[in-house]
């Protein structure tokens, strides 16, 4: 697939002196000439919407997209944009080293959790995107396909020469030598900066913008783990291994509904590959005949533009949809049909006119489509492909807590 260009270009309307809620008026539809009308239940600010270029790194975007909605929602109307490369950067540092230590036996690639933020902001801070735009090889637009070949030959470089040196041990060295590949491809490491006439570290920068990454929780739902318990994400790219809070499909829905109405979004992380998922006609859907659905190309590997043409009338016309039940999602995960794709930002949530409950969702592939970088995604869909939610704990209900032990 051809990368999609960078777009920073600020659309629609702002509200308030926020960024914002993108002139979606009402009724709403998916794309031009369709019959979807979409009526608001809630829709909170966001900042613009980027690209994640030709990378593997919607992780960091999407999750930043949320946090700096949670800016927003604390009270600062404009806040800075962060740095999505900053935390790439940092996380790769992590990686290389985790990596490493357990001798190349997890995950090593371009892809990350919503957990790679917290643990990139308690341990190394984060910055304004104007300070790090991570674009040092001569590009306007992200592609991260050289810097991620040249950082796994290093990783398995240095795997296989501890195998075969007489020493059987690290030179003090080889940490270096991963940052000046960083260095090179995303610009050298931020120590210091100055902003609106201030000096920070990234850490001081983290502690004034006042996000305390202990406020956040994610949510899953498999029956292979026990319900309202902490449990591993079991996704490749948890390279962290952060937990989550798995819950019934009905309390996962139901929270993700709740804390929407009371003003707090969710990052969102989903499988994308199913035929009913079309960024292009601005819709994700799980129709009962998805046969309908003619799908000419292919996504790539990252999942980082706008995928495969599909084209059906079931994204022109509302149709009825699989009733999906806790049994279904499971079998999805247990055969790997449903698999760790994407991470997305959930603004909002629309009813279209039979009542079908439906998600705004900010993506991370430019402004493109007809929805300017957005997509409505059904409930049977979010049902039966989400992997995990991310939100902040005064989010969830009364009730939701105290299953949790919140």
């Amino acid at each position: 697939m051809n990368q999609l260009f960078i777009i920073l270009t600020f659309v629609g309307f702002y509200a308030s002196a926020s960024f914002a809620q993108y002139g979606f008026s009402e009724p709403a539809t998916n794309n031009a000439g369709s019959e979807y009308k979409f009526s608001k239940v809630a829709h909170l600010d966001a900042t613009p919407v980027q690209s994640q270029g030709y990378t593997g790194t919607c992780w960091s975007f999407s999750a930043l997209s949320y946090f700096e909605s949670e800016l927003i929602r604390q009270g600062n109307k404009n806040p800075d944009l962060l740095s999505e490369m900053f935390v790439v950067r940092k996380a790769y540092e992590s990686k290389a080293e985790k990596y490493i230590r357990m001798d190349g036996k997890i995950n090593f690639s371009e892809g990350g959790a919503f957990h790679d933020i917290p643990f990139v902001i308690r341990h190394y801070g984060i910055v304004p995107e104007e300070v790090y735009k991570g674009l040092n090889y001569g590009s306007d637009k992200h592609n991260h396909s050289e810097m991620f070949a040249v950082l796994d030959g290093a990783v398995q470089g240095l795997l296989t020469n501890l195998k075969g040196s007489r020493s059987g041990s690290l030179s003090t060295a080889w940490k270096a030598a991963i940052n000046g590949i960083l260095d090179a491809y995303l610009g050298a490491d931020v120590k210091e900066f100055e902003l609106k006439g201030k000096k920070y570290t990234p850490k001081s920068y983290a502690t004034a913008i006042g996000l305390n990454m202990d406020d956040y929780v994610s949510l899953t739902s498999f029956t292979n783990h026990e319900m309202n318990k902490e449990c591993m994400l079991e996704i490749a790219d948890n390279w962290a291994w952060g937990t989550s809070y798995n819950v019934s499909l009905d309390d996962l829905m139901g929270a993700s509904e709740y804390a929407l109405k009371e003003g707090y979004s969710l990052a969102w992380g989903a499988d994308v590959s199913e035929a009913g998922f079309s960024f292009k006609n601005g819709l994700a859907i799980n129709p009962v005949d998805d046969a309908t659905i003619e799908v000419s190309g292919s996504d790539n590997k990252n999942f980082s533009d706008a995928g495969a043409d599909k084209k059906s009338n079931a994204f022109k016309t509302p149709v009825d949809e699989v009733k999906v039940t806790a049994e279904i999602r499971q079998e999805a995960y247990d055969n790997k049909t449903t698999t760790d794709d994407h991470g997305m930002h959930i603004v909002g949530m629309y009813k279209d006119q039979k009542g079908t409950k439906y998600f705004l969702v900010k993506n991370s592939w430019g402004t493109g489509n007809y929805p300017e970088g957005y997509l409505y995604v059904s409930e049977s869909y979010f049902k039966w492909k989400t992997i995990n939610v991310y939100v902040h704990k005064d989010g969830l209900s009364k009730e939701m807590k105290k299953k949790l032990g919140l």
